[in-house]
């Protein structure tokens, strides 16, 4: 059983840590049979420079939370805590009552759009070509967000990336449940038919929750990147068998060079 992790175990085991990863944990035979990648976006394929808690300024604002409060604070760091889980599930979380977390969650998504739309996001170094040579490699790749569709699609046209995979996932198109659940990882598994088991599946992501959703799925690689918003020790506390610098070293782990 994976032990779910609390924010204070999250900010505890990433306040003092080194950025650089711990050596490669994934035997080349596990690596080299991978036929489906599932990858995180904002974090892992997209740097988009800490606009999730702009974003969030601007949610909290909808419902009064003070900027420089102690509320504001507290939820603040709850936020960053919980980077990779569904934003209306963090914001249930922070506000209690349905229509407050959505409230909460429209503002938010309506910022993070304007963000977008206002050039604020681009591509992590090395992530478009990664993506391609992975599908040279015969890999089919998926792309999963813990935003709404219209968020994430907003992503997609800004970065010009409609075309680049099969298949995008975001929490309602696997039924509501997003990460730290297995549920996107599973649903790219079922919809892309392109393993055939999930130990041929490796998920890829930048915080412990794309960690606790690959560990659930029972994906053959879990793998994080040092990229976003949380560091290796929280990452391998979380299950992931390897920490990778960036995205762009993923085509080289998974032919088994290390």
């Amino acid at each position: 059983m994976v032990t779910e992790l609390t924010s204070n175990d999250i900010r505890d085991s990433t306040a003092d840590e080194t950025r650089e990863p711990a050596p490669n944990g994934i035997r080349e035979s596990v690596a080299d049979d991978i036929r489906l990648v599932v990858l995180d976006m904002a974090g892992t394929t997209v740097a988009d420079g800490g606009l999730v808690e702009q974003a969030f300024a601007a949610a909290a604002g909808e419902l009064g939370v003070e900027p420089g409060s102690a509320d504001h604070a507290e939820k603040l760091a709850y936020v960053r805590a919980t980077m990779g889980e569904s934003k209306i599930s963090v914001f249930r979380e922070l506000f209690g009552a349905e229509d407050l977390a959505r409230r909460a969650n429209s503002a938010f998504e309506r910022a993070y759009g304007e963000l977008v739309d206002g050039g604020r996001i681009a591509p992590i170094a090395g992530a478009r070509e990664a993506i391609e040579e992975l599908t040279e490699a015969g890999r089919t790749v998926v792309l999963t967000t813990g935003f709404a569709r219209v968020t994430q699609d907003a992503i997609l046209d800004a970065l010009g990336w409609r075309e680049l995979v099969p298949l995008t996932l975001c929490p309602a198109d696997a039924g509501g449940r997003g990460r730290p659940n297995p549920d996107m990882v599973l649903e790219a598994f079922l919809r892309t038919r392109a393993a055939e088991g999930v130990r041929q599946v490796a998920v890829v992501g930048d915080t412990s929750y794309d960690m606790l959703s690959g560990v659930r799925a029972g994906a053959g690689v879990v793998a994080g990147v040092l990229t976003g918003a949380h560091g290796d020790a929280a990452l391998r506390a979380a299950g992931a068998m390897c920490v990778l610098r960036s995205v762009a070293e993923l085509p080289a782990l998974l032919k088994g060079v290390e």
